[in-house]
């Protein structure tokens, strides 16, 4: 009788790990590279951000180590290091100087970009995260071969 609870328990983990295999399959699939990838910020420090083509983009250049992107409405630029298990250094950021509708926004923008101690990927997703916690998600945007198809 005790042999009964303890393959009922082997048998429901191996469901559970069977039924995560498509989910990883899918993010496998989706998972796009940190550098030469456009990423068109989602939410900000908990909250949903409307994605607008021009405004609040990031793109790392590994040839360069370097940033680039864009707020509301200033375009940034800085360096930043990669290091194991997914840390990641940004800044410090330089910023064009324009007077923007949604400078607290754009300000809570680049304070979150240059406390990224590390990132993580989810599908098409870049989390960044601060000491643990989570700052901002990013969603890869179509490569031009992609937005073709």
């Amino acid at each position: 009788m005790k042999f009964l609870p303890k393959f009922a328990l082997a048998a429901a983990a191996a469901l559970l790990c069977a039924s995560c295999c498509p989910c990883r399959s899918y993010q496998k699939k989706t998972r796009r590279p940190l550098e030469g990838t456009e990423w068109q910020l989602i939410q900000l420090g908990g909250k949903s951000v409307r994605p607008e083509e021009g405004t609040f983009s990031l793109r790392f250049d590994a040839e360069k180590q370097t940033v680039s992107g864009t707020g509301a409405c200033n375009r940034l630029s800085g360096s930043y290091t990669t290091g194991e298990r997914r840390a990641l250094r940004i800044g410090p950021l330089a910023s064009t100087r324009m007077a923007c509708p949604d400078t607290d926004q754009e300000r809570d923008y680049t304070e979150a970009l240059e406390a990224t101690t590390h990132y993580d990927m989810d599908g098409p997703m870049l989390l960044l995260l601060a000491n643990g916690e989570l700052r901002a998600v990013f969603q890869a945007q179509p490569a031009p071969a992609e937005e073709k198809r």
